[in-house]
């Protein structure tokens, strides 16, 4: 399995992405106690210690939010994933519970203040890539109502991710295509750890190897992308 930055590279040279190929996941629906306590106890560490700061002043969402105005992304109501956790558990509120292996790459993305997202490996179709928009490029927002039309295709020169058939993320790390996500059935997965010119990418892989073994029973390979190494293979 390839996944490949070359596309963006030039216009965004502080851009690393971990590719983490996953196998033999135990997925639950519910939150595991264990899990569930160590969610609480990170989630009180971010109020810690970005609640009295706007999130403009966080370094890693700063980061996310320049690279968004880098492909014309000005609007507030487009924000990075991370954006969004660290904005939702400053509120108060916990992060969601959707399945044990969303929920952990959801706290390592908490934690670390890097985007993270997961796809299910037997629905995706290498190589994947970060690159920008194409003609024809096909979305099916994971978040449209019930009434509405799912397909939702990127604008040109958007930065996406993406597979050989179709976007498996709108912006970058927006939002996720509703095709290949992973659930309970789940038990082969490739996740990406991405940072943007700030924080610790290694320690945050090495957070997120931690807790698939210990709350999904996985093993993990890793490969690193970044502007000297702008193809990598798992």
């Amino acid at each position: 399995m390839h996944l490949s930055i070359a596309d963006i590279t030039a216009a965004f040279p502080k851009f690393r992405v971990a590719v983490v190929a996953v196998d033999d996941l135990a997925i639950t629906g519910a939150r595991p106690p264990a899990l569930d306590a160590l969610i609480a106890e990170r989630e009180a560490e971010c109020r810690q210690r970005w609640g009295q700061r706007e999130l403009s002043q966080v370094p890693g969402i700063a980061a996310w939010r320049e690279a968004y105005k880098g492909f014309g992304i000005k609007k507030t109501s487009y924000r990075s994933s991370v954006e969004r956790l660290v904005k939702r558990v400053t509120a108060g509120e916990r992060l969601p519970v959707v399945n044990s292996f969303v929920d952990l790459y959801n706290v390592v993305s908490l934690t670390h203040v890097f985007c993270c997202g997961a796809d299910d490996r037997d629905k995706v179709a290498p190589p994947l890539a970060f690159r920008y928009a194409r003609e024809g490029d096909s979305f099916r927002d994971m978040a449209a109502a019930a009434d509405a039309d799912p397909e939702d295709p990127p604008k040109p020169g958007e930065v996406v991710y993406a597979d050989a058939r179709h976007v498996l993320c709108r912006r970058w790390n927006w939002r996720q295509d509703a095709r290949t996500g992973i659930d309970p059935n789940t038990t082969r997965a490739v996740a990406t750890i991405q940072a943007n010119g700030v924080g610790d990418l290694e320690a945050a892989v090495a957070d997120f190897v931690a807790l698939v073994a210990a709350h999904c029973g996985g093993h993990c390979r890793v490969a690193v992308a970044d502007h000297a190494t702008p193809v990598v293979t798992l």
